[in-house]
């Protein structure tokens, strides 16, 4: 982790609140769900806390359900809305109803906000330079999980979780994550790269390490 990361990672894990509310304003939120017509009842832990309070939980050294909802409580009295109790269950729930594809369209919305801020001097011999890698994510121990993400044929039975295998490209200009693509764990990296393919443009510059797609030298690989 570099330097950078980790002075931002811990600058919004240490934050008091939603920190998350300055960098993923309510109004790019309610856009992409007014885009995907998704419906959902006005309670308290709606998309918006939710989803400012999942992305700080995911951050924070302390990633507990109570942890999240401490910094709900200190949020809204921070708004001088109604604070609810310290029990967890509510939010849990909420964070279970948090659709696939808002989250989705959010990540390639920020993405292009984004790279739509990078300017010349940003570039490497006017080129964008495109980072790309893949790595693996568990996930909760579920009958959906298992059938979609099947854990490891060396794991008996009931003894493993459910793993998926990711691919991701990186803009080297911004450090953003621009493309994401998730498919099972025995997944090649090539189809993976084949996945991504279609997210580089033009005069874009794509390099991947010897421990992506079994190369055995940093590669610079130029888009037509």
């Amino acid at each position: 982790m570099t330097l950078r990361v980790q002075i931002l990672k811990e600058k919004y894990s240490k934050g008091l609140g939603l920190p998350f509310k300055e960098l993923l304003p309510e109004t790019a939120i309610k856009q992409v769900i007014s885009e995907l017509e998704i419906k959902y009842k006005k309670r308290l832990f709606d998309p918006l806390i939710t989803l400012w309070a999942f992305l700080s939980q995911v951050l924070d050294t302390d990633k507990s359900c109570h942890n999240a909802v401490s910094k709900i409580i200190a949020h809204l009295a921070g708004e001088e809305e109604e604070v609810p109790s310290t029990d967890t269950s509510a939010y849990c729930q909420a964070r279970t109803r948090l659709p696939e594809k808002l989250l989705e369209k959010l990540f390639n919305s920020t993405a292009q906000n984004i790279e739509e801020k990078v300017t010349p001097e940003h570039l490497w011999c006017g080129r964008n330079v495109k980072v790309i890698d893949g790595s693996t994510v568990s996930m909760p121990d579920t009958v959906e999980n298992q059938k979609e993400y099947p854990q490891p044929s060396s794991q008996k039975p009931g003894c493993g979780f459910p793993i998926a295998k990711i691919g991701v490209i990186f803009s080297l200009a911004t450090g953003a994550a621009v493309a994401l693509c998730i498919d099972v764990l025995n997944t090649h990296d090539i189809k993976l790269a084949r996945k991504l393919y279609s997210f580089l443009k033009p005069n874009d510059v794509l390099l991947y390490e010897k421990k992506f797609m079994f190369i055995y030298s940093l590669t610079i690989y130029f888009v037509a």
